[in-house]
């Protein structure tokens, strides 16, 4: 099978819906302190939040196997070793990232009791409830989206540097239309 120059039309879509929805599931965790506790568009914002956290670990298995199923495309010029590790370690991150985060809120949300919601259907919980292991699951989900905007960030950077500084193709080959 030859080497394409560009990624699925359907793993590009895949990677900006994902792009799409951790920017909502950030804004509605950031947006619904503007809200007083038990209001509607609070509990809307939480239940968004939950509903399109879950919709990136569900888009996550198709990313694998398209992703796995494929060669990469090669990037013209080619990158150096240490370029091509350190991507590899991202994408890594990444992915570990959009596996966690999910899981991790749906384990918090199992211990400590509440309803968890998926577009308005129930979710069954992960464990029974117990606030010892809320508390300590609330903390490494906090501590997990501080480290989600620095991984998302970096990524966008890398993907520029590529493009203005390399002036390579890494970035067109995950942009739609792009040639």
């Amino acid at each position: 099978m030859p080497q394409p120059s560009r990624y699925p039309r359907a793993l590009m879509a895949l990677h900006w819906l994902t792009l799409l929805l951790l920017v909502a599931v950030y804004c509605m965790m950031e947006l619904r302190g503007n809200f007083p506790r038990g209001s509607e568009p609070r509990e809307l914002m939480k239940m968004l939040h939950y509903s399109f956290g879950l919709t990136v670990l569900l888009l996550l298995l198709p990313r694998l196997v398209l992703r796995l199923r494929r060669p990469l495309p090669v990037i013209t010029p080619p990158p150096s070793t240490a370029l091509r590790l350190s991507a590899a370690a991202g994408h890594v991150a990444l992915y570990l990232f959009m596996l966690g985060m999910p899981l991790g809120g749906w384990l918090l949300m199992s211990a400590e009791g509440g309803a968890i919601s998926f577009y308005g259907l129930a979710v069954p919980p992960l464990v029974a409830p117990d606030k010892a292991l809320a508390h300590l699951v609330d903390d490494l989900h906090e501590t997990g989206a501080t480290v989600g905007y620095f991984l998302v960030g970096l990524h966008a950077a890398a993907a520029l540097y590529h493009h203005l500084v390399r002036r390579d193709d890494t970035l067109r080959r995950m942009l739609p239309g792009a040639r």
